[in-house]
């Protein structure tokens, strides 16, 4: 996939807005689930010179973009988190559980996630207790990136 092919500017006549509240049961501390106004803010924490904003209309704008890959039948990719990709689900016959009637329920198409060797690692060693080891090989390996990009895209010698 090129990426002239891609659109990734919002689309015509969306704005983007300030992101909603966290409801109650994506409370940040509770472990369980991450906000989108939370992941702005964390954005805007990490880079103090995004101005809120600015880190809203780049999630925004990636939500969008993936959105609309997804919508168009298209597989997304990010190498090192996971990929999404389309799942249908064929037409059946189901029953109403009110009356025991029988509906027919139509064919679904239905995102799904398979998340990347790296990510699955990750989560694997921090349930295992390791994750202050693995937060510090991230940080060695973003810094190692910065300086390696001199270079070609090769590791020094």
């Amino acid at each position: 996939m090129s990426k002239s092919s891609m659109n990734w500017e919002p689309q015509e006549g969306s704005r983007p807005e300030l992101a909603s509240a966290p409801t109650a049961d994506a409370v940040e501390g509770d472990g369980i689930s991450i906000a989108k106004s939370e992941l702005i803010a964390k954005l805007a924490e990490k880079y103090p010179q995004l101005a809120a904003r600015d880190a809203e209309l780049a999630v925004r704008t990636l939500l969008d973009a993936m959105t609309r890959t997804l919508v168009e039948g298209r597989r997304i990719e990010i190498r090192g988190f996971g990929s999404f990709a389309l799942s249908t689900r064929p037409p059946r016959t189901g029953r109403n559980p009110k009356s025991g009637e029988t509906v027919l329920v139509p064919e679904k198409r239905v995102p799904h996630f398979k998340p990347g060797k790296a990510l699955r690692q990750r989560v694997d060693r921090s349930a295992a207790g390791e994750h202050d080891a693995i937060d510090k090989h991230i940080a060695e390996r973003e810094h190692g990136a910065e300086g390696e990009r001199g270079h070609g895209g090769q590791k020094p010698a």
